[in-house]
């Protein structure tokens, strides 16, 4: 696919509909206080056996896509895996989320492909801790979507050098992602910008009081939170896709250039190329059974429809292909799954 081809990338969905939607889909538990804190032994009744239980998934904030998203995975885990109810958390997303995984916190994680690859490495934020875990599947490309207002200025990463910079929330993908485009951009993030650290929402209303110049976001295709911003004519992406090359020789080929199709925004009359990396569904292979993740995995990719009416992200998932993931494991139960299909 061209950088800038729109085929087949994403249909549009609005913040009010995939918000009045989620609401029905799964309960949000604060973390610490669900029932996937210490998971038992597998066979036990409770996640990881197959007597049944309560399975919690750790997803992102809830401007993001990944909170929505992943409350239709828990409508459907619901629906379909029998003896099985399932709630949401909200959190700072991937980082957070593959910690939440290795200790326990949560059964499942919505995670971006680089920060997973950390993980099970042992590398970069968990340098010499790395952390046991396998892909329930491959889901959708999350789009680095670098923002700014209509009167900053700013047209590239290098135009950013002086400006008030959010990299998003600590510990989650998005800085990591930001990290990496500063850096292969030629700036410093501690000495070229003044570093803020705000997740999507945060962005958009530091973005509108003018406490920020620009702001990151890695996220699928529209973002609710950025739909909003785009209708008051302010939002501008800035292109920065040229920097994926550097980024794949430095980190890994999960790093790739694609365009953000035209009108996925209002006011966003041209295809904008930008750093994509991919999404995968986590869990610890140790707390979780082969049969369960294969139900899970089963529930998923055969009800893609309906997940699609949650978030058009979710048309991307594809059970064809969401086994081809070359830098962690794929779950044994998962990959039982896709070779039937």
């Amino acid at each position: 696919m061209s950088a800038l081809d729109p085929t087949g990338l994403r249909r549009r969905a609005g913040p009010a509909i995939l918000f009045a939607l989620v609401l029905g889909l799964g309960a949000c538990t604060p973390l610490g206080q669900g029932d996937g804190d210490d998971p038992p032994a597998s066979g036990s009744g409770a996640p990881g056996g197959n007597g049944g239980g309560q399975l919690s998934i750790a997803t992102g904030g809830t401007g993001g896509v990944y909170y929505p998203l992943g409350g239709g995975f828990a409508t459907v885990i619901r629906e379909n895996v029998e003896g099985y109810d399932a709630t949401v958390s909200e959190t700072n997303a991937s980082v957070d989320n593959m910690l939440l995984i290795g200790d326990g916190g949560a059964d499942l994680a919505l995670v971006l492909g680089d920060t997973a690859a950390d993980a099970v490495n042992g590398t970069a934020d968990f340098e010499g801790d790395a952390i046991t875990s396998c892909a329930l599947g491959r889901l959708y490309d999350n789009f680095t979507q670098v923002v700014t207002s209509a009167d900053s200025g700013i047209s590239s990463i290098e135009e950013m050098e002086g400006m008030s910079v959010s990299l998003g929330s600590p510990r989650s993908g998005t800085e990591i992602i930001a990290l990496r485009i500063l850096e292969a951009a030629g700036l410093d993030p501690d000495s070229d910008i003044s570093r803020q650290q705000l997740g999507v929402t945060e962005t958009v209303e530091a973005l509108r009081d003018g406490t920020i110049d620009a702001g990151f976001w890695s996220g699928g295709l529209p973002t609710g939170a950025l739909v909003d911003y785009a209708t008051t004519g302010d939002m501008v992406l800035i292109p920065h896709g040229e920097h994926a090359a550097a980024m794949q020789d430095s980190y890994g080929d999960y790093y790739t250039e694609a365009g953000i199709p035209a009108d996925t925004y209002d006011g966003q009359s041209e295809a904008v190329s930008v750093v994509v990396v991919p999404n995968v569904l986590v869990a610890n292979p140790d707390n979780m059974s082969d049969d369960l993740q294969q139900r899970i995995t089963a529930a998923i990719y055969d009800n893609v429809e309906q997940l699609t009416q949650v978030h058009s992200a979710a048309a991307d998932l594809d059970a064809s292909t969401a086994g081809e993931i070359e830098f962690m494991d794929v779950c044994p139960g998962s990959q039982a799954y896709f070779d039937d299909q």
